[in-house]
């Protein structure tokens, strides 16, 4: 049986999960697009069509390295009774010169090199002796054998690529290859990422009692690079409201959105609330989810910038990036979808969850018997990092729902796109 919770909402003054992300993605749109160079705008979104001003490829080429002939002239080449040919030139790849094959004659030709005027066929170089001055040819060849013909991957005047295509590898190498070295394109988010807390110090830092490393800072800038933001880890700020507020006007002139860690909930040291509001509007909100309940958003600064005050615990920290800070970045790059992916899947073993909350837990998803099942990883707390790592999903419990038992069908966030 499946308990639930019949309310099926947010209550007792929670918000609920759609309202603050319907809140966030109210207040960020698209970047406007910038002219960019091709090694910039990869992983960006182009803004413009991208038309060939040139057939791609420019002209008739070899396909192999070999001989250009004329295939007549070796239409009774076989293994017995070999064709012989005499070589009157060589031609390079990016050689310009003008070359004829003239009737019994070959020109030896290397891939990509121009076609010569006179020959409709490539002989590859290991159907014949390999000669320099004459070439015995063992096999015939059809006219159009093995030549790259002008025009045939795109003609002059062909959209090759269409405004909102994100552009990964293959896009930037097309577009190296129709000629351009710049394109209109949305440029990737700049993010800030901050932790707060006088108990963090660095990786790698030697520990002190009452202090910890501070693995936040790292993961949410891992997670802004992996959702296509450009991601600047600014590290650690003491529980010092004016340092905080310092730091963050330092920052803001680099930064698209602001992603801090710790210092949202209710403490007597949460440094966020007590220093954000001197640069712009921001709420500090109790979300009905579980991990992350403690969430602020906001627009800092002249340029009213986003901000993000994501809770302390790592877990927590770390889903609420997935609910809310992604789908913004993905907005702001300009990509659909902006959300993870879902998939329903079969649960193995039982989950709960507090009444009125939407749970996200920490889960291994895989495909068994070509359907997919799913796991929980760890326990609920916030802090157990080490479960997280394990996870490549996360089960999404309804507020309805305080109970799923094994077997049950369930919504499953993908947080990766392969399964073990």
């Amino acid at each position: 049986m499946t308990a639930q919770n019949p309310a099926g909402h947010a209550s007792d003054g929670l918000v609920s999960v759609e309202d603050h992300l319907a809140q966030i993605l109210e207040a960020v749109s698209p970047l406007s697009p910038l002219d960019l160079t091709l090694s910039d705008a990869h992983g960006c979104v182009l803004a413009e069509d991208v038309g060939a001003a040139f057939p791609l490829p420019p002209f008739d080429n070899s396909a192999m390295d070999g001989y250009a002939v004329r295939a007549d002239d070796i239409a009774s080449a076989g293994e017995s009774q070999p064709v012989t040919l005499p070589v009157v030139g060589d031609i390079a790849a990016g050689s310009g010169g003008p070359y004829t094959v003239q009737p019994g004659l070959c020109v030896r030709i290397m891939t990509g090199a121009p076609i010569p005027a006179g020959a409709d066929a490539v002989v590859p170089v290991e159907w014949t002796d390999g000669g320099v001055a004459q070439v015995s040819i063992r096999r015939p060849a059809t006219p159009g054998a093995h030549i790259r013909r002008a025009g045939e991957d795109a003609s002059a005047g062909t959209t090759v690529l269409t405004e909102g295509t994100h552009l990964g590898a293959t896009q930037v190498g097309l577009l190296a290859a129709v000629g351009r070295d710049r394109v209109q394109a949305r440029p990737r988010p700049r993010v800030v990422v901050l932790s707060t807390g006088s108990e963090l110090v660095d990786p790698g830092t030697a520990l002190s009692p009452g202090k910890i490393p501070d693995a936040n800072s790292s993961l949410l800038t891992a997670a802004a690079q992996e959702a296509g933001g450009i991601a600047f880890r600014v590290g650690i700020v003491p529980d010092d409201p004016r340092l905080l507020l310092d730091t963050l006007e330092d920052q803001l002139i680099r930064a698209d959105a602001v992603v801090t860690s710790g210092g949202v909930s209710v403490g007597a040291y949460d440094v966020v609330k007590e220093a954000i509001g001197r640069l712009g509007p921001v709420t500090f909100a109790r979300v009905a989810m579980q991990p992350g309940m403690p969430q602020s958003f906001g627009q800092i600064g002249p340029d009213k910038t986003p901000f993000f005050g994501l809770p302390g615990n790592p877990v927590s920290a770390y889903v609420s990036f997935e609910v809310f800070v992604r789908p913004a970045i993905r907005r702001m790059l300009g990509v659909e979808p902006i959300n993870r992916p879902t998939v329903r899947a079969k649960l193995t073993a039982a989950v709960t969850s507090p009444p009125g909350k939407r749970t996200f837990a920490r889960a291994q998803l895989k495909v068994e018997h070509g359907a997919y099942s799913v796991r929980p990883v760890g326990g609920g707390g916030s802090h157990l990092i080490a479960s997280l790592a394990q996870a490549n999903a996360l089960i999404v419990v309804p507020e309805k729902m305080t109970a799923l038992e094994a077997g049950a069908t369930v919504t499953v966030m993908l947080l990766e796109r392969r399964h073990a």
